[in-house]
């Protein structure tokens, strides 16, 4: 069961940041495998294979050394979020290389645009006026970014807009989840399982790594669990509303390893359908946040 944890927002927001810059590095050093910065260039699937083989390891360690008690898990939930996640997870790999961190990023936000018209069919939930304007802000930011304007639709922006979907999918079952077993098992089962799938997938694509990409694969894993930790804590100490405008930070994080490790520099566009889609994002958490007061507290999700 969830305990709730002494409220500290100091603390939460700081533990925020950490995992906003943990989750922009995972896409950096993807971005740097994909593109071939540090050997030949790796493919999608077997990154998003590293991530979960690493942050498996280093989550299964934990939960040896703790002597976490598991829970009999929901199966059938838990392959259905792990397979959304493992999709979402490797079209965001895939995007990062072809498009700017930041665009990557920015798109991303969108998953609880997608989470919040899946819980309309799949919950039951009802959505009122402010909640389809802030999805429908948040959409034309997602537009502005694929640059339908040059004649040619960014390939890299609608790699992150599907992942904006899976992942926004995923979070279905991870409610359905939550309050019924715990973070760390949920955490454990959704690596394990994202593992096992990883690992057929990547078996069709495979290279043997170099020690740079083994290592950089390693980072991915361990940033991946270490930012899903951060976030989880954060979490508990603070209320969602408080927390969620620290994990936008994500977008600057990226902005800045893209800027300082490849050069690139944000244009006008980017900067405008960013900025468009987190008022929409922003302007949906605070009505999350209006609505959540009205209803029981459970755990919270976590990002990827």
């Amino acid at each position: 069961m969830f305990t709730p944890r002494d409220q500290n927002p100091a603390l939460a927001a700081m533990l925020t940041l950490c995992a906003a810059g943990f989750v922009a590095g995972t896409t950096l050093l993807a971005k740097a495998l994909g593109t071939g910065a540090l050997g030949p260039g790796m493919h999608a699937l077997q990154v998003s294979h590293g991530r979960f083989l690493f942050a498996f390891l280093a989550i299964g360690a934990v939960t040896v050394v703790t002597q976490h008690r598991l829970s009999r898990p929901d199966l059938r939930l838990h392959v259905l979020r792990s397979g959304l996640g493992w999709g979402g997870v490797t079209l965001m790999f895939a995007a990062a290389a072809f498009i700017p961190l930041s665009d990557a990023t920015a798109i991303s936000f969108l998953n609880p645009v997608f989470a919040m018209m899946l819980a309309i069919p799949f919950l039951g939930e009802t959505v009122g006026r402010v909640r389809w304007s802030a999805a429908g802000i948040a959409l034309l930011g997602a537009a502005i970014l694929t640059r339908p304007g040059s004649g040619v639709i960014e390939l890299g922006a609608l790699l992150a807009l599907g992942a904006a979907f899976l992942l926004g999918a995923e979070m279905i079952p991870i409610k359905r989840l939550s309050g019924r077993e715990g973070t760390v098992q949920i955490l454990l089962m959704n690596n394990g399982i994202g593992l096992l799938i990883a690992t057929v997938a990547a078996a069709f694509v495979w290279q043997w790594p170099s020690p740079q990409q083994w290592a950089a694969l390693a980072a991915i894993g361990v940033l991946m669990a270490s930012a899903q930790a951060c976030f989880v804590n954060a979490m508990a100490r603070a209320d969602a509303s408080f927390v969620a405008p620290f994990f936008y930070a994500a977008l600057v994080f990226a902005a800045l390893y893209d800027a300082l490790v490849f050069g690139v520099i944000p244009d006008t566009v980017s900067l405008i359908g960013a900025a468009i889609i987190l008022c929409g994002a922003g302007l949906l958490a605070w009505r999350e946040a209006r609505l959540g007061k009205r209803r029981p507290r459970v755990p919270p999700s976590q990002p990827g």
